[in-house]
């Protein structure tokens, strides 16, 4: 079995060490057994969907973003189809905000690749802080570090976790990221599967059953460096 994982324009969103989320899907692949490639695509570059398993959307300034909004509004008609077809997506902080409709700030409106029923607006000051999820799709809690100034409203779509710590979506809803059909966004890095294996296994495990078209159970891991990780930001925050 093989994973192609598309790293979209990481010379520009890049911003939270989305290298060390590559890194991370590509190690327990192999430790597998199941080849792993990585694709890096620059801006000028033509991105072919059908040859990719897993696409990952980076987190970069509001700068960085409007530079990559131009070229993404091109690719946004295979880029839809390939999320209505179960394909794979991560995507980060500004990656997130990209996947909607708009995102609203004070410098204008920038405009989204709509590719899940979410907008995101500017809000005052900016939500930073450690955050803690416990979301439906896991066992283990989801921690990470959160870093926005936009407010992000999912409408009807559902959330990938309950707020334990920290602010999420908008600091108001107590909920946190997204998640539609298989894609996830998310304002947590730091990186954020390193510390959160079972979400890398989950993004690993529904790349495979899309492309073989059948059920796949991955080979167990000794997690047990990550679980403590895991758990110690858990105790810290949540349980003090």
């Amino acid at each position: 079995m093989k994973i192609t994982i598309g790293h979209l324009y990481p010379d520009l969103l890049n911003l939270y060490g989305d290298r060390g989320n590559i890194q991370c899907l590509m190690k327990r692949c192999q430790w597998r057994g199941i080849e792993a490639e990585t694709i890096p695509f620059e801006l000028d570059d033509k991105i072919d969907f059908s040859k990719l398993d897993i696409v990952l959307l980076g987190g970069g300034s509001d700068r960085e973003q409007m530079i990559v909004c131009e070229k993404l509004q091109e690719i946004q008609p295979d880029f839809k189809a390939y999320v209505e077809d179960n394909g794979v997506v991560i995507a980060i902080c500004g990656g997130y905000q990209l996947l909607g409709k708009y995102y609203k700030t004070d410098q204008g409106n920038m405009k989204g690749l709509d590719l899940v029923d979410l907008y995101t607006e500017q809000g005052e000051g900016r939500l930073i802080e450690n955050i803690v999820l416990k979301s439906d799709l896991f066992d283990m809690p989801i921690v990470g570090f959160e870093n926005h100034g936009g407010r992000t409203c999912i409408n009807n779509n559902k959330p990938l976790g309950k707020v334990l710590y920290g602010k999420g979506n908008d600091g108001e809803s107590g909920y946190e990221g997204v998640v539609y059909k298989n894609v996830i966004g998310t304002y947590l890095h730091g990186p954020l599967l390193p510390k959160n294996p079972q979400l890398a296994d989950w993004l690993i495990k529904h790349a495979l059953e899309k492309k073989y078209e059948k059920e796949i159970e991955l080979t167990p891991l000794d997690d047990s460096q990550e679980k403590e990780a895991n758990d110690y930001i858990y105790h810290r925050f949540v349980r003090g």
